[in-house]
């Protein structure tokens, strides 16, 4: 039998407090995480409002009128003492994604920076099984674990104020893809006509976290078509069998 799972509880403010498990972006931690998130949920602790799960800890809102700080601390506890794994396979997501010229502009930067042609970076990019290990930043963005180290890149020293819905990016030992236009640092490879993200569709999320993800290079001519259809509220995404 292992050792209890022994977390650190980070108040915020008088209505949230974050369940840390580690302090540094791991998997097992990050499984760890996505696990705890869900038989918290189950748990449905009085008190306990929401959960927003993400690389090394859970935030969770709550209400002091209905719980007190060391009442669900004993309740975290007492959920991590039953804790289990989930060994079921993950949904894995074939997304679609235009790389290079106008859909990705910094593709034949980041080639540069690392000796390879634009195809080379397209298929090391490409050829990975990425993890989901948050959604978070804006609803709906994918932060992927499992990117290929050989073409990282620190993220960029001017940031842009706007980059596109879609976007699918790198940043650092990350990879991302975005789901609305939004600002970011990141070096923009491509794009995907993907919509991870629609309010009034069911489900709002197509992708979540603890999913996998796979991109497949499609040519530019697609994109016009699979846009509209993915405006119109079609997934567009391809569920596969891992």
């Amino acid at each position: 039998m292992g050792a209890p799972i022994q977390p650190r509880f980070l108040a915020g403010g008088d209505t949230a407090v974050t369940v840390e498990f580690g302090t540094e972006i791991d998997d097992a931690v990050n499984a760890l995480c996505l696990a705890f998130d869900e038989a918290l949920t189950a748990a449905a602790i009085p008190g306990v409002v929401e959960t927003l799960p993400t690389y090394r800890s859970v935030m969770v809102q709550l209400d002091p009128l209905a719980i007190d700080m060391a009442a669900f601390e004993a309740r975290v506890l007492a959920v991590l003492a039953s804790l289990k794994l989930g060994s079921a396979k993950p949904k894995r997501w074939k997304v679609p994604v235009v790389y290079g010229g106008a859909f990705g502009i910094d593709l034949e930067d980041v080639a540069s920076a690392h000796g390879l042609t634009a195809e080379e970076v397209i298929r090391r990019h490409s050829s990975r099984v990425y993890r989901v290990a948050m959604l978070g930043f804006l609803p709906g963005y994918c932060y992927l674990s499992g990117a290929d180290q050989s073409i990282a890149l620190p993220r960029r020293i001017d940031p842009r104020i706007k980059t596109p819905a879609g976007t699918v990016s790198i940043g650092g030992v990350q990879a991302l893809f975005a789901s609305v236009e939004a600002p970011s640092g990141w070096h923009l490879l491509g794009r995907t006509p993907v919509r991870n993200f629609m309010p009034d569709r069911d489900p709002v999320f197509l992708v979540g976290a603890g999913d996998e993800v796979v991109f497949e290079p499609i040519d530019a001519s697609r994109w016009d078509a699979l846009d509209r259809a993915a405006a119109a509220g079609e997934p567009v995404v391809e569920e596969i069998v891992a």
